[in-house]
């Protein structure tokens, strides 16, 4: 059975506009030997939060901005591994924290998606981007059902009714996924409910169509 989080990260695949351009070339099959081994040694590192030998790497001249045979950069891999140590390491040498993969997921986006408040504190004082094109942290943390840090992306400035590339909301995954304790808070911070996505589709009815019956009257009233 699929846990919760995998759920939630299945939700947003299925309303993701896919990058149209195939993985690009990532030059790892050009490293020599050496440099090869010391990537894979770091990737591990990471993996690992083996926070030493991120360091000693890093300080050999390893790139912080690497990324693995997928495409995916250090900075992702420690958040998708919940290594902080190794996080906070690959930021102190310059690492980018905007940095995407070929899925076009960023580091700050995972980190809110996980409900790693930590890391997304972290990233955001980096500079990793709150809003932007594309899916947001917001909605990401909204499908996830993680209050605090909706809450906290909020506190930081981060637009409440942001869409994603088809229009859909934090509002409208936050009921979509059944988070009705975030679409509550949402609600109460001002969120359009009004809003339709590319679907036609409202926070109203994603309440109707799963069966919120509560929340669906409240919508209604508003």
């Amino acid at each position: 059975m699929r846990s919760r989080r995998c759920a939630a990260h299945g939700a947003i695949a299925r309303y993701r506009l896919m990058p149209a351009a195939a993985l690009a070339a990532l030059l790892l099959c050009a490293l020599p030997a050496q440099g090869q081994q010391a990537l894979d040694d770091l990737i591990i590192a990471v993996s690992n939060d083996r926070v030493a030998e991120v360091r000693s790497l890093l300080a050999r001249g390893m790139d912080p901005d690497s990324v693995d045979a997928n495409g995916d950069p250090l900075l992702i891999i420690a958040v998708r591994s919940g290594s902080l140590g190794a996080l906070e390491s690959l930021l102190a040498a310059k690492a980018r924290p905007d940095r995407r993969n070929a899925h076009d997921d960023s580091p700050i986006l995972l980190a809110a998606l996980k409900g790693n408040l930590a890391m997304v504190r972290r990233l955001q004082a980096a500079g990793a981007p709150l809003d932007g094109p594309g899916w947001t942290p917001l909605i990401y943390a909204a499908t996830g059902g993680h209050e605090a840090i909706v809450r906290f992306l909020l506190e930081q400035g981060a637009r409440i009714d942001a869409a994603s590339p088809n229009g859909t909301t934090a509002l409208m995954m936050a009921i979509r996924e059944h988070r009705l304790g975030v679409a509550e808070m949402l609600l109460a911070r001002g969120a359009d409910p009004a809003r339709r996505n590319q679907l036609g589709l409202s926070a109203l009815q994603y309440a109707e169509q799963g069966n919120e019956t509560a929340l669906a009257q409240r919508l209604r009233a508003r």
